[in-house]
Parts: structure tokens; C-alpha cells; sequence
């Protein structure tokens, strides 16, 4: 036993930030931020909060999964911006949005969506849980630095959400750490103690770009054919690739290592959206559904890679 999709969503504020937009606030150009990136747009928070994106796209996958929030056995969140420490995302949603079972978040950056997937299998495979709602939601505009060009091209908002039901469509999976915060890390300011004598760092988004574009490709590549060869398919058989919008030149290289599937099938949506960390596969996912590019029985690969290092993929048959 493990789980089948039932429903997605997603949310994305109504503001646009393009690329010449951007120009006007940092030395950086259209040209530069979409040969490098791929991003020509995202959406930024104005008045939204990490909460309202998350109820926003969890009652659209609710909706279109035609369940009702006190149906669900279990609500996991993924974010790394939730609005606060305690109670975390999940928690805030299931009050907003009338549900009453018990709720966690999951801190593992952008493949914090697929982690919890992962996890929510586990609850499946007990048989202690009937339906589950996992999204995520991310405002990595709070968390930039405006002045450095190298980020804040990249990140946008938004959240995405699946609500998951018993079924056995979870077909493979794998996840993986390496530890450390030298590549891609968000310091986190905890200074309200006196007694404190370190100098704490800026609560911005760092990144180092080279080692961060040869981890995502090297890890992408191995993840996605470790699942396809647990699952037992060929790449042939693949419906869609959904994976993490980070950059169009990392997921460009991965497919061109990976010639067996059909370079179509990997969608992206980062000239749209920029990478929103761990809401970027279920925003896409939800975009892919309700496009009707995926039907019955056919199998989607996801796959993730950010900080920690972590990484994660699996296959699904839809």
C-alpha cells in the first residue's frame, strides 16, 4: 500500500517582477538573467503571506481531488519561509482551511516537496492515514538579498499542493544528504540573547553557483535513473519529467545526459515562475494536470536537488 494522486493546486501572486524590471534595481540584464538562468518573470508577494499561498493552492487541490478538509487523515507542509516558527505551515493551514487532523512541516529546501511525499508514503504503507494533504509554499523574496544579482534573478513565490489517497501509484523513490552549508545556505538570525558573542550573518540566500550547477546535474541524472530502474520502466515509457525549476541550463544539461527519455518530456515552467524552491514540483505538477498532459496509468517521474545538500526523486504512476 502506498498512496495514488487524487488533486493538485497551486497559487502565485498576482504581482510580476520581469527581468527589465530588475534592471532598474540591480546591474543585470534580459539577456543576461535568461542565457544564464532561463527565468524571464516570477510572481512576488505584496500582501500575501506564506500561509494565504499555502490555504490558497491547498483548497484548489482539495477541490479538484473532491475531498473535503475534514476527510483528511494527515496535513505535511514543506517550506523553508513559513511565517512562523511555531506553529508551522501545516498547522496554520489546517486551522485556516476547517481540517482537524494532525499536521508537521518539513524543513529540506527545495526537495522538501518530495521528501514529504516520501514520508506520507510511510503513513500509507501503516495504514493509519486514508487521505493526506502535502503542500508547499515558499516566499523567497523575504529571504533575498535585492543588491546581489546572482540570487535575486532566480527565486519567486508561490505554493503548490497534492492530496493523496490510499492506492499503490508510488512506485520508487530515493533521497539523499551530503550535509554541510558551504554550497547553498539561509542563515537564520537568533539574537535575542544577551549572552550571544558571535557576529551573526546576513539571513540571505547564498549560493555558490558553479559547485551548485555540478551538484544539481551530477545528482539529477543519477536520481532519475536509480527511480526508472527501481520502478522498472524505461524511459520510453515515461509520461512527463517534472523536475525541480532551478535553472534552464541545469535541467537542459540533465536531459541531454539522460538521452533515453525523450528531451520533451522534461516541462519546465521557470521562464514563468523562476525557481521557487520547494513548491516548484507541485506547482508544476498542478500545471501538467489540469492541461490533461498526464492520464490514468501513466508514470511521471519528479525529482529534486537544493540545500543541504539534499536530493530526491521518485516515479509515479498517475
Amino acid at each position: 500500500m502506498s498512496f495514488q494522486i487524487l488533486g493538485t493546486g497551486s497559487f502565485t501572486p498576482e504581482k510580476i517582477v520581469t527581468n527589465d524590471d530588475l534592471s532598474k534595481m540591480v546591474e543585470t540584464s534580459d539577456e543576461w538573467i535568461t542565457k544564464r538562468v532561463g527565468v524571464k518573470e516570477r510572481h512576488v508577494c505584496t500582501t500575501e503571506s506564506n500561509t494565504d499561498m499555502g490555504v490558497a493552492a491547498s483548497l484548489a487541490a482539495l477541490e479538484n481531488a473532491g475531498v473535503r478538509p475534514e476527510e483528511l487523515d494527515l496535513i505535511i507542509g514543506a517550506t523553508i519561509s513559513a511565517d512562523t516558527i511555531s506553529p508551522g505551515l501545516a498547522g496554520m493551514v489546517q486551522n485556516r482551511i476547517g481540517a482537524t487532523c494532525p499536521c508537521f512541516d518539513m524543513n529540506v529546501a527545495c526537495p522538501g516537496f518530495l521528501f514529504a511525499l516520501d514520508v506520507a508514503a510511510g503513513f500509507f504503507a501503516r495504514k493509519v492515514v486514508k487521505k493526506v494533504l502535502v503542500v508547499s509554499s515558499e516566499r523567497m523574496s523575504g529571504l533575498l538579498d535585492w543588491q546581489d544579482r546572482s540570487t535575486c534573478v532566480i527565486f519567486g513565490d508561490g505554493a503548490g499542493a497534492t492530496v493523496l489517497g490510499e492506492g499503490d501509484g508510488y512506485l520508487s523513490s530515493t533521497l539523499s544528504t551530503l550535509g554541510g552549508d558551504d554550497v547553498i545556505s539561509i542563515p537564520t538570525w537568533w539574537n535575542n540573547s544577551p549572552f550571544y558573542e558571535k557576529e551573526l550573518p546576513k539571513n540571505c540566500v547564498f549560493m555558490a553557483g558553479q559547485e551548485t550547477y555540478k551538484f544539481a546535474v551530477t545528482s539529477m541524472v543519477r536520481d532519475v535513473r536509480l527511480v526508472m530502474d527501481q520502478a522498472g520502466i524505461t524511459g520510453e515509457q515515461v509520461k512527463a519529467v517534472i523536475p525541480h525549476q532551478a535553472n534552464y541550463r541545469i535541467i537542459n544539461e540533465a536531459r541531454r545526459r539522460i538521452p533515453e527519455i525523450a528531451p520533451e518530456k522534461f516541462l519546465m515552467n521557470i521562464d514563468r515562475y523562476g525557481n521557487t524552491s520547494s513548491a516548484s514540483e507541485p506547482i508544476l505538477l498542478d500545471e501538467a494536470n489540469r492541461q490533461g498532459l498526464l492520464q490514468r496509468g501513466d508514470y511521471v517521474v519528479l525529482t529534486a536537488f537544493g540545500g543541504g545538500l539534499s536530493t530526491a526523486a521518485c516515479v509515479i504512476r498517475w
